[in-house]
């Protein structure tokens, strides 16, 4: 009986002790060690106003990866929207930054401070690294001219829809994609972001690669060679030929041939002036001349196209290939 009291006594000083660390100001010194700057907590400042009464969705925000709050990264509104002090203690102060290019309730901010307050979490990635000097950065473009962050379907980001936003601002490019040849843009298969670097680039018309013909070659694998036997024009530039966006001459050719041809090769087209691309070096070219030198239209000219025979027109690697007939 002794040692069963004896063990009683021991169960409620051991409860006691457990209470005791369990009282308000014990409580209160536990939260305090917890940090307030969580930034879901740092949402609810905002979204006590903001709910899914705006005109403009802003709790959809929570659908996108800026709102992914199980990652660390994820930013708060203040870290895009600045602390607006001012602005929690009277509506009719903006808050530090407003985004966007129409004016609303508050009129936007400048471009420039929109996309800094991008560039603080962005900046790190390598496809921005030639984003200053850029051409839309040039243009003072903001970074909501293009993407929409409160929205789970951001338009630029998805293939089938990220033409139509490009096409807001370059739309003799939305016209050149109808034309009867054409990459299939319009079918979703290809997007602008395929060839140009929006965020800038090292290469000319922000291109994701430094040259038109090494772009071309990231899809046109087949036409880079090495060849034994090559077409200058090839080499130098795709554009010399043909028009990226679109055309009514199949393939994306700039003009019909022997027209296109003749833009280089304007010289006899005869047996003792042969092509250009020989074995012997010799330059020569497409003119309607006969061998006997009346200046009459050649049978194997007229009305033809160069292909016909020149069929490897983009080079060979067949021995008897330099004129590029095989």
């Amino acid at each position: 009986m002794k040692l069963f009291i004896q063990l009683i006594m021991l169960c409620g000083l051991i409860m006691t002790s457990a209470h005791a660390e369990n009282t308000p100001a014990t409580e209160a010194k536990a939260t305090a060690t917890v940090k307030p700057s969580d930034a879901l907590d740092r949402d609810s400042a905002c979204t006590r106003c903001h709910d899914e009464t705006e005109n403009k969705p802003i709790l959809s925000i929570y659908q996108t990866a800026h709102g992914n709050k199980a990652d660390s990264r994820t930013p708060s509104c203040q870290s895009c929207h600045g602390e607006s002090e001012k602005h929690l203690s009277s509506k009719s102060v903006s808050p530090d930054i407003i985004f966007g290019s129409k004016k609303g309730v508050f009129a936007p901010s400048d471009v420039k401070d929109q996309n800094t307050a991008c560039l603080t979490c962005h900046d790190k990635d390598q496809k921005r690294t030639n984003w200053q000097g850029g051409a839309h950065q040039v243009a003072d473009v903001a970074c909501t001219s293009c993407h929409v962050s409160h929205t789970a379907h951001d338009k630029v980001r998805d293939k089938q829809t990220q033409p139509e936003v490009c096409f807001t601002c370059h739309k003799d490019q939305r016209a050149q994609v109808r034309k009867f040849s054409h990459h299939p843009i319009a079918e979703g298969k290809v997007a602008c972001a395929d060839c140009h670097n929006p965020h800038g680039s090292a290469g000319p018309k922000s291109l994701v690669k430094n040259t038109v013909t090494e772009t071309c070659y990231t899809c046109h694998a087949e036409k880079r060679g090495p060849f034994l036997w090559e077409h200058q024009p090839v080499t130098e530039d795709c554009s010399n030929c043909h028009t990226p966006h679109g055309s009514n001459i199949t393939p994306l050719l700039k003009s019909r041939a022997p027209f296109l041809c003749q833009e280089c090769h304007d010289g006899p087209h005869q047996s003792d002036a042969p092509a250009a691309g020989n074995a012997a070096g010799i330059q020569g070219g497409l003119s309607p001349t006969l061998p006997n030198g009346n200046f009459s239209a050649s049978e194997n000219f007229t009305g033809r196209a160069c292909m016909n025979c020149h069929s490897m027109v983009h080079g060979s690697n067949h021995p008897a290939g330099a004129l590029l007939h095989r």
